[in-house]
């Protein structure tokens, strides 16, 4: 399954591959499930499925809302993988989710669900690198990657331990801090992405503060990847019309200029 994420980093036919994120659960249950039929429709080549969690440290507002009102109606991990297992069927979705979540479910079983769910990878922002290899291995052994996080602050030793043992991608975190829309991107980015580039056999995608098609576009210059999230989860509250604007809006600011093709 973790075969689906390297074959929609070389075949998306844009300067960079484009990943939305959809939390699992909002505005519903149903309501997710059709974002991420929206994304797939509006260009997106991969999908990161957000599975509500208490205290997400590493996000905003805007999804710490989120995560909270799908929480409050009653979503599960057990329904968000059902969600996963709908939309894996359109496009390769990686499950954002937090380590305690993991944890209450033993890392065998969850890993076990999640395969069955068609995931492709699971992407576990509060889980340190040195405290990943036991999750690594259950991943490994059922085809899904784990997919590590890299910041600015990412010391250039550990750095290069995220790149030897990463799967699927590196999930380049563009700012210090939570996700949520920026005005403007980190003026050091593509030096950031180069130095994540040395050390990974995988592609590189960036997120957190990149909202709008000109800030994706610019991303796509540096990367193999740009995720979008609070975004598209505002838009998520309005419908699926509205999630599929704004992902169409974004793909096509990633589009192959003529004259590069």
């Amino acid at each position: 399954m973790s075969d689906r994420i390297a074959d929609a980093f070389r075949s998306h036919g844009k300067r960079a591959a484009l990943m939305p994120y959809v939390m699992g659960g909002f505005p519903s249950i149903e309501g997710s499930r059709a974002a991420g039929e929206a994304c797939a429709r509006g260009g997106a080549d991969l999908l990161e499925l957000g599975i509500p969690f208490s205290d997400p440290l590493a996000d905003g507002p805007t999804i710490q809302e989120a995560a909270t009102h799908a929480l409050a109606a009653g979503a599960t991990p057990e329904a968000v993988l059902g969600v996963c297992e709908s939309l894996s069927e359109l496009l390769p979705v990686a499950l954002m989710v937090y380590v305690n979540v993991i944890l209450a479910a033993g890392a065998e079983a969850f890993v076990e669900r999640a395969a069955g769910a068609g995931a492709a990878g699971l992407i576990v922002p509060d889980l340190p690198h040195d405290e990943s290899s036991e999750l690594r291995s259950a991943c490994d052994a059922r085809g899904l990657a784990l997919v590590p996080l890299a910041a600015p602050t990412t010391t250039p030793e550990r750095l290069e331990a995220i790149g030897r043992d990463a799967r699927g991608f590196v999930y380049a975190v563009s700012v210090t801090g939570t996700t949520g829309e920026r005005a403007e991107l980190a003026p050091d980015l593509a030096g950031f992405v180069a130095a994540v580039r040395r050390v990974a056999s995988v592609p590189v995608a960036v997120g957190f503060g990149i909202s709008t098609p000109e800030q994706a576009a610019l991303v796509a210059e540096h990367a193999d990847g740009v995720i979008v999230g609070s975004r598209i989860v505002r838009a998520s509250a309005e419908g699926p019309a509205a999630t599929g604007a704004v992902v169409e809006e974004l793909a096509r600011g990633l589009a192959v200029p003529p004259s590069d093709r």
